[in-house]
């Protein structure tokens, strides 16, 4: 089947697709097709089609349907909380499903019967194939098991990986033509870097990498500039990385999986990320269910996992997707990696947060998590916890050593606090 067979039709021929109870799948970030999930959106509101299930991590899009417009005719299920998705949470219009993320794909089809895959795409090659750009993540595992629709964006970075999709194997495409989102680097603090400082100089040339996107992760970048030989392999691209392949501290020499190849499941960052990425075949994007799979993390030697947390209590329970007892993110892949880490021949995880928040008035270091809130990372997982005070070894360690090394990294203005509650706990 050629392009001039199967050309390019309006947004509104996805609804030739959804049956009277459609499931429809819709990629995280910049992978939402906007003009096609719109015109799904005004069928439903004006009552031109039966009801519609969105499955999606991570939307970046504000819609009505998402504030309970339409009701249970139109649905979402999201399976990592935004900025606009939050808030609807809260106001109970919307559902989470907690998941790791490299299981994402699996739990999705415990719930969509059928599923019809819309998605964001760069133009087709002279070869006919699509390739789905800056997000792989669950959706590329429908490849070959579902039904396509995508909406190619000439802005679109042509990417490379197990992401290409032939024009034979969508029901229909159509052009629409946008900007994307960017997401431009935070400033950067003494605190965040204090922290880069304390992860970069545990991590060996030739280790292979995980980080996120955030002032800390890219403070760590940074302060990896003058390594050498590193390899990444990691569920977010983001800007930081573009400077450590330019600096050639990245290249990917010594890793044992997609070796020489700089491996994510989606990107996200500025337009001068989007650039470095088009047609850029040192960079390969793969799906969660290959990139965060714990089990080909851990044959990995010296694979270093960097996550964020929001707060740890003494025992090292990390609560990353939760303050005060309400949901504020999800888990992500925050687990696939430190799994992955801890079996890693020489691997490391690394747990980083500052050591306060609210302008120094709370410790993040915390006697006993809030109620309410979800323990993202177990205390059998954690190894490392890192504040801009230094390091708490936690792997292998009591609980009375695990309390002191947290102690010790907590702010000095809340020790005499956290002591006195650690005594009270009979922890120390």
């Amino acid at each position: 089947m050629t392009l001039t067979q199967h050309p390019p039709g309006p947004p509104e021929a996805v609804l030739d697709l959804l049956g009277t109870h459609a499931h429809v799948v819709v990629p995280l970030g910049n992978g939402e097709p906007i003009a096609t999930l719109d015109a799904i959106e005004q069928a439903v509101a004006g009552g031109r089609t039966g009801s519609v299930t969105v499955y999606q991590m991570h939307a970046i899009h504000d819609r009505p349907y998402l504030h309970g417009a339409y009701g249970d005719r139109m649905r979402h299920i999201s399976y990592f909380l935004s900025h606009v998705t939050r808030p609807c949470f809260a106001n109970r219009t919307i559902d989470l499903v907690p998941n790791h993320f490299s299981e994402v794909y699996s739990l999705i089809l415990r719930r969509a019967t059928d599923p019809v895959v819309i998605a964001a795409a760069a133009p087709p090659d002279r070869h006919g194939y699509f390739s789905l750009g800056v997000s792989a993540d669950y959706t590329s595992s429908f490849i070959g098991r579902g039904r396509f629709f995508l909406e190619v964006n000439p802005n679109m970075p042509r990417t490379f990986g197990r992401n290409q999709i032939h024009i034979s194997q969508v029901e229909g495409w159509t052009i629409s033509e946008r900007s994307l989102v960017e997401v431009p680097p935070p400033p950067i603090d003494a605190a965040d870097h204090a922290i880069a400082q304390h992860v970069a100089e545990r991590i060996p040339n030739g280790a292979c990498v995980q980080t996120g996107i955030g002032a800390i992760p890219n403070a760590i970048m940074s302060a990896l500039a003058d390594h050498r030989d590193l390899g990444v392999h990691t569920e977010l691209i983001s800007d930081g990385l573009v400077d450590l392949v330019e600096r050639g501290a990245v290249n990917g020499v010594r890793k044992l999986h997609n070796r020489t190849k700089l491996v994510g499941t989606f990107a996200l960052g500025t337009k001068r990320l989007y650039d470095f990425l088009h047609e850029n075949t040192a960079v390969e994007l793969w799906s969660a269910r290959y990139v965060n799979d714990p089990r080909l993390i851990a044959r990995e030697r010296s694979f270093v996992s960097i996550n964020a947390t929001l707060s740890v209590d003494f025992l090292g329970q990390c609560a990353s997707e939760t303050i005060g007892g309400h949901y504020y993110s999800s888990s992500g892949g925050q687990v696939d990696f430190a799994r992955g880490a801890l079996y890693s021949d020489g691997g490391q995880g690394f747990m980083v947060l500052s050591s306060t928040a609210k302008g120094g008035a709370i410790s993040r270091i915390v006697p006993q998590l809030a109620a309410g809130d979800a323990i993202t990372n177990s205390k059998n997982t954690v190894d490392k916890v890192v504040t801009e005070f230094g390091v708490a070894e936690l792997r292998g360690k009591t609980i009375r050593e695990r309390t002191q090394a947290l102690i010790d990294i907590a702010h000095p203005a809340h020790r005499e606090f956290l002591t006195s509650e650690a005594h009270r706990l009979t922890y120390i």
